[in-house]
């Protein structure tokens, strides 16, 4: 059987006509529990912030957005303690351009956006499936089993490379279901 992965912003009708009859779940955070557990917005706690040994944010989302550097403001340490799945995000708008991503809270240098990618978003989204959501990642598996798996997400792009689409958290969780892990950046942890 096969866990794919269908953007959530079809209608009702073109998603039920894409599952084909798979089961289909919300994996966003504005999914249905307990599969929201797998949005990297979801506060989950205690998760590792790259290149900060002993620091941690409640989210996936929430770290990414606290390394992010603007040419107007550096990292924000603030959002690694976000627990409403709201007010994570840190624009352009606000900050101006995106410089990249700093290696740590602390760190001496900028990320490329794949590189950040590789060394940032992959090693903190994996630690909450092999952790915290790991009792899902179980549930798909032993469903996956007998029965096709549509995973639904805002974005389906499950290729890292890929820089012009934002990255799927949905397509990851189906990589990883399937043994095919995108290679990170060393160092990260």
């Amino acid at each position: 059987m096969a866990v794919r992965v269908v953007s959530r912003r079809r209608s009702a009708v073109a998603i039920e006509a894409a599952a084909g009859g798979a089961l289909v779940l919300d994996v966003t955070s504005r999914g249905p529990a307990p599969w929201v557990r797998l949005s990297p917005f979801y506060p989950h706690g205690g998760i590792p912030v790259p290149f900060s040994p002993g620091d941690t944010g409640e989210s996936v989302e929430g770290i990414w957005q606290a390394l992010k550097v603007f040419d107007g403001a550096d990292v924000d340490p603030g959002r690694l303690r976000v627990t409403t799945m709201k007010g994570l995000k840190r624009t352009v708008r606000r900050h101006g351009a995106v410089r990249g991503h700093r290696n740590g809270l602390t760190g001496d240098r900028l990320l490329a956006y794949e590189e950040a990618r590789r060394s940032v978003y992959l090693p903190t989204y994996r630690w909450i499936l092999e952790n915290p959501a790991a009792d899902l990642v179980a549930e798909l598996r032993r469903i996956s089993v007998d029965r096709d798996v549509v995973l639904l997400d805002y974005t389906t792009n499950g290729d890292v490379s890929d820089l012009g689409t934002p990255l799927s958290h949905a397509a990851l969780v189906a990589r990883y279901l399937s043994g095919n892990w995108p290679v990170e950046s060393p160092g990260a942890g």
